[in-house]
């Protein structure tokens, strides 16, 4: 269970900022189980949605990176989650699938090529014995607009995305897992973008639309 507290390159939880954010978020909370939900909302909703802005870059992918940012990927957002988590001394890992949107936007299936978001993150935390799944990536004010509820986390249930919209129309779908890691795997993350996003690596992108660098 050791690994699964350690500070890591990418799950930085010994950095000054995470700490910081952290404490900020838990100070009150008694128990494991309360800190791991405050810092999920604190993440869930403290950094806005954004898959536009990717950085292929180990530095920018840190979760002491992300603490100062205002907005980021699912990755970035679940690490922080994670790399929190550590912080306050519960344990903490990150989990990898490839999910089929099914209500994505159509800016974003223009860019990608696919509805097929690939090596879409969450977390997993150790509460009471036993690994709980959290995904603290849709802002409630972006799933008001998408039309979904936005998932809750009570330390207790999986947390993973919803399968239906409000309507019952489709909404998320896992096709592949790609399992659970002590630490981002960043070479095979972006050997999964090269294998199903290819058009992106051909050059860096910088547009109005998206910034994809490496």
């Amino acid at each position: 269970m050791q690994e699964f507290l350690a500070a890591t390159y990418f799950i930085d939880a010994d950095h000054a900022d995470v700490r910081a954010f952290a404490l900020a978020h838990t100070r009150e909370k008694a128990t494991a189980r309360e800190k791991a939900v405050a810092l999920f909302y604190a993440v869930r909703d403290g950094f806005s949605y954004n898959p536009y802005k990717i950085i292929l870059k180990p530095e920018y992918m840190k979760a002491s990176y992300q603490a100062g940012k205002s907005d980021g990927y699912c990755i970035e957002k679940s690490n922080l989650f994670a790399a929190a988590a550590r912080a306050v001394g519960i344990p903490s890992r990150l989990g990898f699938g490839n999910v089929r949107n099914h209500l994505g936007t159509k800016r974003l299936e223009r860019i990608l090529g696919t509805d097929l978001l690939v090596f879409h993150g969450y977390a997993e935390v150790f509460l009471d014995g036993r690994w709980v799944k959290a995904t603290p990536v849709f802002e409630a004010s972006l799933c008001a607009k998408l039309g979904v509820a936005p998932l809750d986390f009570d330390g207790l249930n999986d947390c993973v995305f919803q399968a239906s919209d409000k309507t019952g129309q489709p909404f998320m779908e896992y096709v592949e897992e790609h399992g659970v890691f002590a630490d981002l795997p960043f070479d095979l993350f972006v050997e999964n973008l090269r294998k199903h996003y290819a058009h992106l690596f051909i050059e860096p992108i910088s547009t109005k639309e998206m910034t994809f660098d490496f």
